[in-house]
């Protein structure tokens, strides 16, 4: 195993280090989003053939989160969450470097698959964070994780979109680029946070998707959390796969507007998180907070897809960062339920379910919205795909009011 010099370091430091690692993946990310699509027309000729393809990408991408998610989340258990971290960084560098070489779809099919393989450390990085924080300080833990994407989502797009304007493969350049200062500085100062007394056996049962999500029917709390969650997750699956092309579609919008539009959403989403969350969660509880977000989502998503001009989907951004209340909320229930040896294996779960509903979401948006601005253009409803989304969260919503917020913890 790769040691850490300061294994010992303080919570605070502790969490200091993992919130860098996860702010430079999702830039690394970011930098892609307004160009990968464009990429993709430039292979196929056709927007509506570049959002079924995407679809089919973003899927397999998912697939492999699913497969790998729980056998990442078991290895860290058994090996510390630091090897897990900095290995998974590695390979997004190559991931990155692997599409901006790419000179066919069959070969950026190949780095999708890899990227989906290693994208999987962000279950490693929940469980990290379990393993620092006392359970009554995980809401405002998770929800500082969650400004760590929403800054990453400021810098990743803005800078995507400028260099994309010149070049539609320099942004992967510089993510690649990223990805590996990303796994030299976490090389160098990333302490392990999880002790080798407290770390269990790797079990091939845990390792596998159909075994990792039997943790999920732990308790009941654990089960209906977890319906929850796949709803959510579903529906969150609409921006990334849609957005790009709906707003080329619907606003006219290329990769400049897109960037500015995503750092717009980055930065709502960071204030809320880094500077809301704890307070509000503190203030009315982990389900009343989880039933806010989700109310929040089933708004924003309804902006996204009526909205007649780029405008009022701004408008709806404002709602979509208060979304971002669902996230803290509904995994501080969920760690609360699980012991610290089996932390790992609850994010690889989760991150298994992240990777079932990655699988069929996009494949769900993305014919959604083919046919929305093909055979279905006469409904005038190119933003199909939202409301479809905007549903399921409200199903979401209503399973979510039948919760009772009882911490039966065996965590801590």
């Amino acid at each position: 195993m790769i040691a850490a010099p300061g294994a010992k370091a303080g919570l605070q430091p502790a969490f200091a280090f993992i919130f860098v690692v996860v702010l430079l993946d999702v830039i690394a990310i970011g930098v892609i989003i307004p160009v990968l699509p464009r990429l993709l027309e430039g292979f196929t000729g056709s927007m509506a053939r570049a959002s079924e393809i995407n679809g089919i990408f973003t899927a397999s991408w998912a697939l492999m989160q699913l497969l790998f998610s729980p056998v990442l989340g078991a290895l860290s258990d058994r090996f510390g969450r630091r090897p897990v971290i900095l290995l998974s960084c590695l390979g997004l560098a190559i991931d990155f470097f692997l599409v901006a070489l790419a000179p066919s779809l069959a070969w950026l099919f190949v780095a999708r698959l890899i990227g989906g393989i290693t994208m999987a450390n962000m279950s490693t990085a929940s469980a990290y964070i379990a393993d620092v924080t006392p359970v009554e300080q995980r809401a405002a833990r998770f929800g500082m994780l969650g400004a760590a994407w929403g800054l990453g989502f400021v810098l990743g797009p803005l800078l995507g979109g400028w260099l994309g304007a010149s070049d539609v493969r320099l942004p992967f350049w510089v993510a690649g680029g990223i990805g590996l200062a990303n796994a030299l500085y976490g090389f160098f100062v990333l302490p392990e946070s999880l002790p080798p007394e407290q770390r269990s056996p790797f079990r091939l049962k845990a390792a596998h998707p159909i075994g990792a999500l039997k943790l999920l029917g732990r308790t009941p709390l654990l089960q209906r959390l977890s319906v929850i969650n796949g709803l959510y997750l579903f529906a969150h699956q609409v921006f990334p796969t849609v957005f790009v092309l709906h707003a080329a579609y619907r606003f006219q919008w290329g990769p400049e507007q897109v960037g500015i539009t995503l750092a717009i959403v980055g930065i709502a989403g960071t204030v809320v998180q880094a500077a809301l969350v704890g307070r509000i969660v503190a203030r009315i509880g982990e389900r009343s907070a989880m039933l806010a977000g989700l109310g929040c989502g089933v708004i924003a998503l309804s902006f996204y897809g009526l909205a007649p001009t780029g405008e009022w989907f701004w408008v709806g951004i404002v709602f979509g960062a208060f979304m971002g209340l669902y996230g803290p909320a509904s995994q501080t229930l969920m760690t609360a339920q699980i012991p610290p040896d089996e932390q790992g294996q609850l994010q690889g779960a989760n991150a298994s379910i992240m990777g079932l509903t990655g699988l069929l979401a996009p494949l769900v948006f993305a014919f959604a919205f083919s046919w929305a601005i093909g055979s279905g253009k006469d409904w005038g409803v190119p933003g199909t795909p939202y409301l479809l989304a905007a549903a399921l969260l409200a199903v979401a919503a209503l399973l979510a009011w039948s919760v009772r917020a009882v911490r039966t913890s065996t965590a801590v």
